[in-house]
């Protein structure tokens, strides 16, 4: 028998170290992938076990070693975890290495009852639901009134207050021996029947503790996983849009030149052909803005073609050291058809579109701009945007924002009359800092077509 007041410090000590221990464990990210990875392999179990046993194994340690401290010790509690979490092979595995202190301790019972609760809480987690596992309260108090309220209007049977009696049934059967076979198990007994309560409770939370803990991250993953798949959703969706008067006029353009001049109808095929195959084939984000560049070719050649060369020139201001660098994927040629539909359309004479790129200061500036009409007094920016299914500038401001924040920036500057450019700076993925010095960079190229 152990003092009333030293039994309540440790059980007070003891969900201190259950909760200091989960949480460090918590803030490893190696920690959580191996807690939360589905159909763990063997390499990955037994790392999840040194993470959490090796610690804990201490803690018994210092228990056997440190006269009248017995709160490091919380084998009994971790055991039960590793079954309800892990399975009962796992369970054993971590029990007997839990229990390797108190044998060299002369405690010969810790073994064989360690192994006895690693199959019993391992048969537990195999007959229960993920999600009952993982909602198992430490607020004992709590568990139970919620359990008499539900079961008082419609009788059930309830796992998670199962899970209560097993621990509670093992901590008494532990208890028993410990009094039975002195010296050969540990566990602290009271002389009273509230002392012996609180010490069952204490176990329950010491096992609800980490679930909580442990719980709270993986739910914050799971939200931050659906957040990630609803923006890819939402990605996917802007970059495989086209507008329809697009395809429409091109393929009006193609059926006029099928008899008089069939090459550059074929020409035109191919190219839409290719524009079709990169909006519906599965692609990543990203792509380096040489393929950027090579898609908005294919589409600047049939709309050169259905203006005439005379009418649409395309300039070409490209610096080579941003070829390479990644940009979001199908983010020019909106902004080039906004120049062409808005601007150059409703001039006669046509007019000329200018595509830069250029480092600065670890940015990436991309500029589109043209000589067409502007956008004229009373008219917003907004009315630049595709209409129909097409992706406009206001889609392309979206995307910026979801995929850097703060750290894109996209203005729009229009001179009624004389043109409209349009800017966009984004982090240079992968570019060092010291190659932006203006001696260092290599000559700005510039091309027509």
């Amino acid at each position: 028998m152990y003092e009333p007041k030293l039994i309540l410090i440790t059980l007070l000590i003891k969900l201190g170290v259950a909760a200091a221990v989960s949480s460090a464990l918590a803030r490893a990210r190696t920690f959580q992938r191996l807690l939360f990875t589905q159909g763990r392999n063997a390499g990955q179990t037994l790392a999840l076990l040194a993470f959490i046993c090796i610690p804990l194994t201490l803690g018994v340690m210092v228990r056997v070693i440190v006269p009248n401290f017995y709160a490091a010790d919380i084998a009994f509690e971790t055991t039960i975890l590793l079954g309800i979490l892990m399975g009962p092979l796992s369970a054993l595995a971590g029990g007997a290495m839990l229990s390797l202190p108190a044998m060299l301790h002369h405690e010969y019972l810790s073994l064989p009852f360690n192994l006895a609760v690693g199959v019993i809480a391992g048969m537990y987690g195999r007959f229960v639901e993920e999600e009952e596992v993982w909602s198992f309260s430490p607020f004992v108090d709590l568990s139970i009134y919620r359990w008499i309220r539900r079961n008082l209007r419609k009788p059930r049977f309830d796992r998670q207050v199962l899970l209560l009696a097993l621990i509670v049934g093992l901590g008494i059967c532990r208890g028993w021996l410990a009094t039975m076979y002195p010296n050969r198990l540990f566990a602290l007994v009271g002389s009273s029947w509230l002392i012996r309560v609180a010490i069952w409770a204490c176990s329950a939370m010491v096992v609800g503790i980490p679930l909580k803990i442990w719980n709270a991250i993986r739910i914050e993953q799971k939200l931050e996983e659906q957040k990630r798949l609803l923006l890819e959703a939402r990605l996917d969706a802007l970059q495989r849009q086209i507008n329809p008067h697009f395809l429409f006029n091109t393929l009006n353009s193609i059926a006029s030149l099928v008899r008089f001049r069939p090459e550059q109808a074929r020409e035109l095929i191919v190219k839409l052909a290719n524009i079709l195959r990169a909006l519906l084939k599965e692609h990543d984000s990203y792509i380096l803005l040489r393929d950027e560049l090579s898609f908005t070719d294919d589409y600047l050649g049939i709309e050169v073609v259905r203006f005439g060369a005379d009418k649409l020139k395309v300039v070409k201001e490209i610096d080579p050291a941003t070829l390479d660098l990644p940009v979001p994927s199908m983010i020019l040629q909106p902004l080039i058809e906004n120049s062409i539909k808005h601007g150059l359309e409703p001039r006669i004479s046509g007019g000329t579109i200018t595509i830069r790129s250029k480092l600065d200061a670890g940015k990436l500036m991309i500029e589109v701009e043209d000589d067409g009409v502007g956008i004229v007094p009373g008219r917003s920016h907004s009315s630049g945007v595709l209409q129909g299914t097409g992706i406009g500038m206001n889609n392309v401001r979206e995307r910026l924002e979801v995929l850097f924040g703060d750290n894109a920036r996209f203005d729009i500057t229009s001179r009624p009359g004389r043109g409209t450019l349009v800017s966009m700076e984004m982090p240079a993925g992968g570019y060092e800092e010291d190659e932006t010095d203006p001696a260092a960079a290599p000559a700005r190229s510039s091309t027509r077509a």
